[in-house]
């Protein structure tokens, strides 16, 4: 059973007032979630394809390392939380693609770096 840090658990709790939200600033946010396998956020490795923020709603196109995560019902509840909790967001719509399917080519130089992958 995976266990949610308590500050994280506060953090989504709380409204978060971005300023003016805007894309890049959501993108910010979900770097927030952290895969419990990989340790390190969601946006990095390179699973969240899209993000749309229109009318007050956070429309959310990503992936999962594997259609057989573990730990993917986690993920989307910490993405689904965190979101929803921008001041101005009023709902969340997440999108689960297996196409493109994900690759490790897909994180941030950074991630590959960090975590042995050859460039």
């Amino acid at each position: 059973m995976t266990t949610e840090p308590q500050d994280q658990k506060e953090e989504f709790e709380m409204e978060q007032d971005i300023g003016e939200v805007t894309v890049d600033k959501l993108k910010d946010v979900l770097r927030r979630v952290i895969d419990p396998e990989l340790h390190m956020n969601i946006v990095d490795l390179g699973l969240v394809y899209e993000v749309k923020f229109e009318g007050g709603i956070v429309d959310i196109q990503m992936t999962l390392t594997s259609p057989m995560c573990p730990f993917g019902p986690y993920i989307m509840h910490q993405v689904m939380e965190l979101s929803k909790s921008v001041k101005g967001v009023d709902d969340c719509k997440i999108d689960v693609v297996w196409e493109p399917m994900w690759s490790p080519e897909k994180m941030t130089e950074e991630a590959r770096l960090e975590l042995g992958f050859d460039l």
